[in-house]
């Protein structure tokens, strides 16, 4: 069994996208000389030409070679040049190890997670995202919440305190009355994350965290920048709401000093960027050594959906999944095979492989945009 083909795939992700802009999803589809094709992802946001020339470079590579030799293909892509790592190559990476882990498990006839193990999990707990509109009042984050509750789900994230990295009294002030008016809108039983996303400084992220301990908050997550672990590790251990982080770190050694601390609560890494399959894997292994949970970051694709779920029903520290609802019905629009949530909870689709394939009509829909952040939100830090 021979690679013949690596195809890159790419559509807007802007439908359902509060304010109209989006940012797009880039898919693999590795065919092969028996007619069966994997599909991956590797969705980056911005950085679409860059992903995209990695990617064409390691075709180079791939053609010819057998699709099954997972591991072998995986250690080659990373450690084939001087300069690896980083967004752009491991996210391609991660996009041709989810190809390869699909065309396995079509050829096996198995689900993936099947080939990895086996069901830890009968159904996957989901925290719901993507649920909140452009108004950011008390009240609006307080109705929101509860109707995200009465769909079943028992998890949700928010996003209270975007801004500067240094905090005024009145932002941590608005920012505490909106997870005030969700928890008093969906009770206590309901899990509340809250995302900082790297945007406070040391003082004022503890500040925040002192400011949260009566909601009883599931999780604080990327609380300050992630690109000092020590700082963050620090951090994590001075305050009483466990601390999540990871959806910017790749691979088993991006996450070794912060596991060895003993101090983070919840590690996410995303299985577009971290290394693919096979490596959160490994990931969730280091991880469960440290008792340590682990929560895959999922802001990307039905692919990137679908490659989370079936990592989470064969891995036992699995927390729970983040899904955004608001894209719910436009994933379920690309695949083959819909994602059935049912109170608040998923399985993968049924099936070799992931279970669904891509709609390349749908797909087509969609061209891509050329959205690009940095034009339109510079970054404040003070």
């Amino acid at each position: 069994m021979k690679i013949t083909d690596v195809k890159v795939l790419q559509m807007s992700a802007g439908k359902g996208r509060p304010g109209g802009y989006s940012w797009n999803w880039t898919f693999v589809v590795i065919e092969t000389d028996n007619g069966i094709h994997g599909t991956g992802e590797a969705s980056l946001q911005y950085k679409d030409e860059a992903l995209k020339a990695e990617i064409e470079a390691f075709k180079r590579f791939l053609m010819g070679k057998d699709p099954l030799r997972i591991e072998h293909l995986w250690n080659s892509l990373y450690r084939c040049v001087t300069w690896t790592g980083g967004p752009v190559t491991t996210s391609a990476i991660s996009a041709v190890d989810l190809a390869l882990w699909d065309i396995k498990g079509k050829v096996a006839g198995l689900p993936v997670y099947e080939m990895l193990g086996g069901k830890c999990h009968d159904t996957i707990k989901l925290y719901a995202n993507g649920w909140l509109d452009m108004d950011e009042t008390p009240e609006a984050y307080a109705e929101g919440a509860k109707k995200v509750v009465e769909e079943g789900f028992r998890a949700l994230k928010m996003y209270p305190f975007n801004g500067p990295q240094i905090a005024t009294p009145e932002r941590i002030r608005l920012g505490v009355e909106r997870v005030r008016a969700i928890r008093e809108a969906v009770g206590a039983d309901v899990e509340i994350g809250i995302d900082i996303r790297g945007q406070l400084n040391v003082w004022s992220a503890r500040r925040v965290a002192e400011a949260l301990e009566p909601f009883r908050i599931a999780w604080i997550e990327e609380p300050i920048p992630w690109d000092n672990a020590k700082t963050l590790i620090e951090f994590a251990k001075s305050v009483r709401i466990p601390v999540a982080t990871g959806e910017q770190l790749y691979t088993r050694w991006g996450f070794r000093e912060l596991l060895e601390s003993n101090s983070i609560g919840i590690i996410q890494p995303d299985i577009c960027h971290a290394g693919g399959m096979t490596e959160l894997k490994k990931i969730a292994a280091l991880a469960e050594t440290y008792y340590v949970t682990l929560s895959p970051h999922n802001s990307n694709g039905p692919i990137s959906t679908v490659a989370s779920l079936q990592l989470q029903m064969c891995i036992l520290n699995g927390l729970m999944q983040e899904l955004f609802i608001d894209l719910l019905d436009l994933y379920n629009e690309v695949l083959t095979q819909p994602l059935v949530v049912k109170d608040g909870r998923c399985i993968p689709p049924e099936g070799p492989g992931w279970g669904a394939d891509l709609n390349e009509e749908v797909i087509g829909k969609y061209p891509p945009s050329d959205y690009t952040p940095i034009e339109t939100e510079p970054y404040r830090p003070y």
